[in-house]
């Protein structure tokens, strides 16, 4: 509800203070992917990288939200289309998927997908909401209720899943404690030549 430039100014902090947080440097020139990028996801901030940014409502903001317009942008790529059939020509330095993978329909494609796209020594930054605990992971599985986080697991099967698919977990940060999920960010490293 905020005016345009007040909202953009805001989430611009948001995302400069959460890189600082997790201690994650993009450089000038790298290639990044921001993964599920919503109307003003980490590509806001992106200006000197060579940046793609991934979503299947990129019409529908540019449509019903005043605060997106792809020509803000003219250093980002916009590809309209959900992750699990979004197939660049490239890989990338840095990938980022940040409120979006507990969303998308098939997690293990996704968590496939993003090793594929990931240069080796290139890094994922993932943000999870991580189940505190068993029994109520086990009871939402059960009786799904939570339209809105369709997948059910805690922390250390996010991370399985990670190092499974060759990735090396270089730091965990805890950003939001809350009684059911807990929200973190995962930074992690790909290693194409080692074996999981």
């Amino acid at each position: 509800k905020q005016p345009k430039a007040a909202y953009l100014q805001w989430k611009k902090s948001y995302w400069k203070d959460l890189l600082r947080k997790i201690n994650v440097a993009v450089e000038p020139g790298q290639a990044v992917l921001d993964a599920g990028c919503g109307p003003a996801g980490i590509f806001t901030i992106l200006g000197t990288q060579k940046t793609d940014a991934v979503d299947p409502l990129l019409q529908q903001y540019e449509e019903q939200l005043e605060h997106f317009s792809k020509a803000d942008y003219p250093s980002v790529n916009f590809i309209h289309a959900p992750l699990e059939e979004f197939n660049p020509d490239r890989q990338y330095d840095v990938v980022f998927c940040l409120n979006a993978i507990n969303h998308v329909a098939d997690l293990g494609l996704c968590f496939d997908k993003l090793a594929a796209f990931t240069k080796p020594d290139g890094l994922l930054v993932v943000s999870i909401d991580a189940h505190n605990y068993r029994f109520f992971k086990t009871l939402f599985r059960l009786l799904p209720g939570d339209i809105l986080h369709p997948h059910q697991y805690d922390l250390a099967e996010y991370q399985q899943m990670l190092t499974g698919r060759n990735f090396k977990i270089e730091k965990t940060v805890l950003m939001n404690k809350a009684f059911f999920f807990n929200y973190h960010i995962l930074v992690c490293k790909y290693d194409s030549l080692r074996n999981p």
